[in-house]
């Protein structure tokens, strides 16, 4: 699986590209950040990003797009940002016919580092071992992007098994509702066929 994390920000968005299958060594195929002037119009940023994002897609041609979802924060000016970018990576991606994977900054990090609370100094030098570089990429957001392309690909066994489960679940609940359906319609049919049956009896 070659997955591409994108860790959305309109000044730095991280991107970073990994290769392989949960249970083995992976493979870091191409990281580093797109960037913004701070300056600019907010519409010439995140055309800035498009651009960037798509040069990364057309370049590695990844599987799919794994973002962080993105969380309130107590500088609503920042999250705006960063949910714009997001919106970006997202669209970039529905456009090739890419599916998307979100997960949240606590998912990475536990995935990564084994605890949900790590900082991000905690989360680059594990994802300089994972991927077995020879220093930790810079800047964080370039780490985080290889981080979010990890978390997925170690998890997306386990998340297919439970979309596997959900939807075997699904068409046995269906089924399930089919056949009580035809039993009532059954039932119906046998009520109403027995007063003719009574009168039949009677003459």
């Amino acid at each position: 699986m070659r997955v591409l994390g994108v860790d959305p920000g309109l000044t730095r968005c991280g991107v970073g590209v990994v290769e392989g299958v949960a249970g083995r060594p992976l493979t870091m195929l191409g990281v580093g950040v797109v960037r913004t002037p701070a300056d600019a119009d907010i519409g010439h940023r995140l055309v800035g990003i498009e651009r960037g994002i798509e040069e990364w897609i057309d370049r590695f041609q990844p599987e799919l797009v794994a973002v962080e979802r993105v969380f309130s924060q107590h500088n609503v000016r920042t999250v705006m940002g960063t949910a714009q970018a997001s919106a970006v990576a997202m669209l970039c991606a529905a456009r090739r016919g890419l599916p998307v994977a979100l997960h949240t900054p606590s998912e990475v990090k536990a995935a990564v580092t084994g605890s949900g609370r790590a900082d991000k100094a905690q989360v680059g030098a594990m994802v300089t071992r994972l991927l077995r570089l020879s220093a930790p990429p810079r800047p964080a957001d370039a780490a985080d992007a290889l981080a979010l392309a990890i978390c997925h690909i170690w998890r997306a066994p386990a998340q297919n098994r439970l979309q596997q489960a959900a939807a075997e679940n699904r068409l046995q609940q269906a089924a399930a509702d089919n056949r009580l359906q035809q039993a009532v319609a059954q039932n119906r049919l046998q009520q109403a066929a027995a007063p003719h049956a009574s009168k039949g009896r009677t003459s």
